[in-house]
């Protein structure tokens, strides 16, 4: 059984670009960190161990940035001083046992690089080095690819370029698979007599060429998909473009989004086929969509899960689960665990939190339900609200079946109402009302037993 393939992940560059006090690949698009959306790259292609080299800031981040993207086997390395990304494959190698075999080595700033380039980079090499390459409109900071008889002679820094050597539009996209043993040497011969002082991992092109060995190059079909990111300007359109791939992922799994451009997904969601997205809307964290739900306009999901046929409209679900055939909104605000059950009208201006409604519940408009359990079919009246905290501790109100709770009603926990009980409106309720009893007033007393036909 051969050993995973091994990768080294350059992620030590501050990225004084970004004006930013966070670290480069620490900055996030599409819901996730730069550097998450390289490891996880790296994982779909089929790598298994993973050295991140990296500076103090990122170095505590490592660990947690992997597990999301499904990648256990990753160590951080500090790069201290920085002396170029020679010098960090130096630091790496020192912390890996020598073997046969390749060793991927890519920038950490590459948040749009797809597993099939990096799995196509491996396949291509059967000589010392294949390295990426990618046409790029010009003017361009990338290194410049100097070929001969159709294979790489050497990489030249935007930097250290002649004026024609700037002219040439291959670049040097930051994604190798080197033979590991052929590396080693190259990287321990690397010399930083050049513009930066630095040690450039790309003198190891003209090292192995020097030494007869032939380094292959593998063209990328988008040069978008290897585009590197040093500020906010090119944050925000390697983020467009992740989106974009994004929707057009779903949609061709049947989801239907109104429109692309306004529509802001993360990956590792759950759409369903037959939902519908509305323009203004935003669904993350590992939200589930059921089949012909409708999203939006002006919506936003974190770790959702909403039922088939549910619709949710100018509201706010985080951390909950809305049941099947469930209508959310406009401008509710569901969080905090609640849940929602099958066919529940949760209307105008309602707050949940860690609320659960039984099926068929109304909350039509302008209630806050928070730590609260309410039974099936239960009616609750506009203004409604738990009085949960008492300044101290929160406290539940659990409400049966069949309930109808009055306009404005305030429900004091803890407290319980009895199944078909009902409160008056505008009544303050501090203690449980038994099944069936009617209460009203502030403080809320019972009423006599109602009469067939007698209106509270």
């Amino acid at each position: 059984m051969s050993a995973p393939v091994r990768a080294v992940v350059l992620a030590a560059g501050k990225g004084t670009r970004m004006k930013s006090a966070r670290a480069k690949v620490l900055h996030q698009l599409c819901g996730r960190t730069m550097l998450w959306h390289v490891l996880r790259a790296l994982r779909d292609a089929g790598v298994g161990e993973v050295i991140v080299v990296t500076n103090r800031e990122v170095a505590p981040e490592v660990a947690a940035i992997a597990g999301d993207a499904g990648l256990g086997a990753v160590r951080a390395v500090l790069q201290e001083p920085q002396l170029g990304t020679g010098h960090a494959v130096q630091v790496a190698l020192a912390q890996l046992a020598p073997r046969e075999g390749s060793l991927l080595v890519v920038n950490g700033d590459m948040p749009l690089v797809e597993s099939e380039l990096i799995a196509r980079t491996l396949a291509a090499r059967e000589h010392a080095l294949a390295l990426v390459t990618a046409r790029m409109p010009l003017p361009s900071s990338f290194g410049r690819i100097v070929r001969k008889d159709d294979a790489v002679e050497r990489i030249v820094e935007a930097r250290d370029a002649t004026a024609g050597e700037l002219e040439l539009d291959e670049m040097n996209a930051g994604l190798y698979a080197f033979d590991e043993a052929k590396l080693r040497r190259a990287v321990a011969e690397l010399k930083s007599d050049n513009a930066q002082g630095e040690y450039y991992l790309t003198d190891a092109v003209a090292h192995l060429r020097q030494h007869g060995e032939r380094v292959v190059p593998v063209v990328a079909e988008d040069y978008r998909s290897v585009l590197g990111v040093n500020d906010r300007v090119e944050l925000a359109q390697a983020a467009a473009l992740l989106n974009g791939r994004l929707c057009e992922q779903h949609m061709r799994r049947g989801v239907s989004i109104a429109d692309p451009a306004t529509t802001y997904l993360e990956p590792d969601l759950t759409l369903e086929a037959d939902a519908t997205i509305l323009p203004n809307t935003a669904i993350g964290r590992r939200s589930r969509v059921g089949a012909h739900a409708e999203i939006g306009p002006n919506s936003r999901l974190q770790n959702a899960r909403i039922g088939a046929h549910a619709v949710v409209a100018d509201s706010v679900v985080v951390d909950s689960e809305i049941g099947d055939f469930a209508l959310v909104g406009p401008f509710a605000h569901v969080r905090g665990g609640s849940e929602v059950g099958t066919g529940v009208r949760v209307g105008n201006f309602v707050e949940l939190k860690n609320a659960k409604l039984a099926p068929g519940v109304r909350a039509g408009h302008l209630s806050y339900l928070g730590d609260a359990q309410i039974g099936e079919r239960t009616n609750v009246g506009a203004g409604t609200i738990t009085c949960n905290y008492d300044g101290v501790a929160k406290h539940r109100t659990a409400v049966g079946k069949d309930a109808f709770i009055g306009s404005n009603s305030s429900l004091v926990a803890p407290l319980e109402i009895g199944d078909g009980a009902l409160t008056g409106a505008g009544a303050v309720v501090i203690g449980d009302v038994a099944a069936g009893a009617r209460v009203v007033g502030n403080p809320a007393k019972p009423l006599p037993k109602r009469v067939p036909g007698q209106r509270l």
